[in-house]
């Protein structure tokens, strides 16, 4: 490691007002930013610490909108979530390993935005909106491509808010060394539709697979998805799967999620 400032706030707006100094840099769980550390990928001056802000750790389950803290932990998500939102703990309970489960956060998931991560699969899937700092962005806006989002500079996930479906699953091809999804697809069945996002797969990250949205929404079931299938030419295709191999997974995924959320 190298020389840098270590803070750690207990408010929000003192989190805030640590990141405007210049290369200063969130620190949640640490799962990805410690080893890129050590790699000397990047070399921010200062690190904030967002653990020991009590704001940031909130659960709640009010009238089927579950409230997720920024600084949750996958394994607190896990607990939480088992009743309320079966499929979203389910997700969680699968992430990494427990070393993993019990620091990584679900808001450091979501701002540091991996093409193949868990949690955006979810937060697209289920229509959530990620509260910050200054304001609330829903799903849809959030993703931006590989790594990106909608996050200004010195901006922090305060919160998640997922609506609680009617019928969701997720289901995930891992990649087994790193456990990351080679394919990840999360399905939910809503009154006002069905959404499916899938992760893992495209050069252009998390997104969401229309065309199955639009066949499930006239019927539910697996078989409503046969002759459907995304193009091969946007999928990412490396040592682990070709991109016609990633792109005829999402199909087997998707109508697996579907079978086990009906």
């Amino acid at each position: 490691m190298y020389e840098f400032e270590f803070e750690k706030p207990s408010t929000v707006a003192e989190a805030v007002a640590a990141l405007a100094d210049e290369d200063a840099q969130a620190l949640g769980g640490g799962q990805t930013l410690i080893p890129t550390l050590k790699q000397r990928l990047a070399m921010p001056s200062k690190l904030v610490s967002l653990s020991s802000i009590p704001q940031l750790k909130e659960l709640s389950d009010n009238g089927g909108m579950l409230t997720i803290g920024g600084a949750v932990t996958h394994a607190e998500v896990a607990a939480a979530a088992a009743d309320s939102y079966p499929a979203l703990a389910d997700l969680a309970s699968h992430i990494g390993d427990p070393a993993v489960r019990n620091r990584g956060t679900i808001g450091g998931s979501l701002a540091n935005n991996d093409p193949a991560a868990c949690y955006p699969a979810a937060a697209l899937g289920s229509g959530a909106t990620i509260v910050t700092s200054t304001r609330e962005i829903t799903a849809d806006d959030y993703f931006r491509g590989l790594f990106e989002t909608a996050l200004n500079e010195g901006e922090i996930i305060t919160a998640v808010r997922f609506p609680v479906p009617e019928k969701a699953n997720y289901q995930k091809f891992l990649q087994p060394a790193s456990r990351f999804a080679l394919v990840g697809v999360f399905v939910a069945k809503y009154a006002a539709g069905v959404r499916v996002a899938v992760t893992g797969a495209s050069e252009e990250g998390v997104f969401r697979w229309h065309e199955a949205e639009a066949a499930l929404d006239t019927s539910f079931a697996p078989d409503a998805l046969d002759g459907l299938s995304v193009d091969a030419g946007g999928m990412i295709g490396d040592m682990h799967g070709t991109k016609e191999y990633r792109a005829h997974l999402v199909g087997v995924m998707t109508k697996r999620a579907v079978a086990a959320a009906g």
